[in-house]
């Protein structure tokens, strides 16, 4: 198989090129004007960030590509889903106001933010995952895979569950309604937290299997029985009263992780984005971000989305660890930084499956700009 084409960009600059500029050079040069935009719809996958962290990639990277998209014809929007967890971006209203607290919003942009699973997650298309092995229909957020042309944006950390988050992981995870977060988390059905159940119904109203009755103190209860772990009650529940402990483990989660993202950018143009700056070990869903775990690298762009997953790792395993981060003040087993900040991960297990299903290459042609 010929290899894929990566292209890179460090992060110097001159009088006469500054980070936005050769951000724009890259994908240029990467061939991202070679998709037909014109009276297209785009989606541009990024993590808005929750609020409290500051690591989540600034506003004005989108920009260029948003402008770079108009500039073709295209019509672009920026997009996420809502989280699983309880937070700033769990519906809609909250999660469009921490995009915009954060500085995701049409003045800054120059286009707007659409949450792709609707107000309360519960907006999604079901696609069926050819070859998957743990997923038959993915649950996307409708907006997503309304798009015509499918773009990622990825911020490149680290992550407690599957090692690092990049391409992959802001796909397949990303791009689930909260349903579908479920289904890649977790392996059981969902629960109810009795002492947060205010009996409102709404969780009864949207069960489409009558799984759900009320107890004598007007509490809601689930009969497993009936239920079929859809998780559309999760997301309809106003008071975060229902939740999913049974969580799946992390190699499981890892190929959902694939299985998601091939559901995602199956049969439409594609293109994708990694800055690894900001390396911090944990996930830009927390509302804080530890200090950087490696020197910052620089900027890829690629076609592939799992070369260029691993034109990222292989980078930044090039770099010597923080002494004073979280990665540094661990001892460190092998030379991965990934496993060596969280040792019970294997984010290798989410590439070979990506692979597995044809999703790209893991190997590649870097090439510099």
């Amino acid at each position: 198989m010929e290899k894929s084409k990566v292209y890179f960009g460090n992060l110097r600059t001159t009088s006469t090129m500054n980070l936005l500029q050769k951000l724009e050079k890259l994908v240029k040069r990467a061939g991202i004007e070679e998709i037909d935009f014109k009276e297209k719809f785009v989606a541009i996958k990024i993590h808005f960030g929750e609020p409290g962290n500051l690591a989540y990639l600034r506003p004005n990277y989108s920009k260029v590509i948003v402008d770079l998209i108009k500039a073709n014809g295209g019509k672009p929007f920026l997009t996420d889903c809502n989280t699983l967890y309880v937070g700033r971006r769990k519906n809609a209203l909250e999660h469009l106001d921490a995009a915009y607290e954060n500085g995701y919003n049409p003045f800054t942009t120059g286009c707007h933010v659409i949450i792709a699973d609707g107000l309360k997650g519960t907006d999604e298309e079901r696609v069926q995952v050819e070859g998957g092995e743990y997923v038959e229909e993915a649950k996307i957020g409708q907006a997503i895979m309304d798009a015509d042309i499918f773009i990622s944006m990825n911020h490149f950390k680290g992550h407690e569950s599957t090692g690092f988050g990049g391409a992959l992981k802001n796909i397949g995870m990303g791009c689930g309604s909260r349903a579908g977060k479920m289904e890649m988390h977790c392996s059981g059905k969902p629960t109810i937290g009795k002492e947060r159940c205010v009996s409102c119904g709404a969780c009864k109203r949207i069960c489409a299997h009558d799984a759900i009755s009320f107890d004598e103190n007007k509490k809601a209860q689930i009969n497993h029985d009936k239920c079929v772990g859809c998780g559309r009650c999760i997301g309809n529940c106003n008071f975060d009263a229902i939740r999913n402990s049974e969580y799946a483990a992390n190699d499981i989660l890892n190929k959902k992780i694939a299985e998601y993202s091939k559901a995602v950018l199956h049969g439409r143009p594609h293109f994708h984005i990694s800055l690894v700056i900001d390396v911090s070990p944990c996930c830009d869903c927390h509302s804080e971000n530890d200090v950087a775990i490696i020197p910052d690298v620089g900027m890829f762009a690629s076609f592939d989305p799992v070369a260029l997953d691993m034109a990222c790792v292989d980078a930044a395993n090039k770099q010597k660890a923080i002494s004073t981060s979280y990665l540094g003040e661990k001892q460190h087993h092998t030379h991965d930084h990934f496993i060596n900040t969280h040792p019970e991960t294997n984010w290798e297990v989410c590439i070979d499956h990506a692979v597995k299903l044809g999703l790209g290459n893991k190997e590649y042609e870097l090439i510099e700009i």
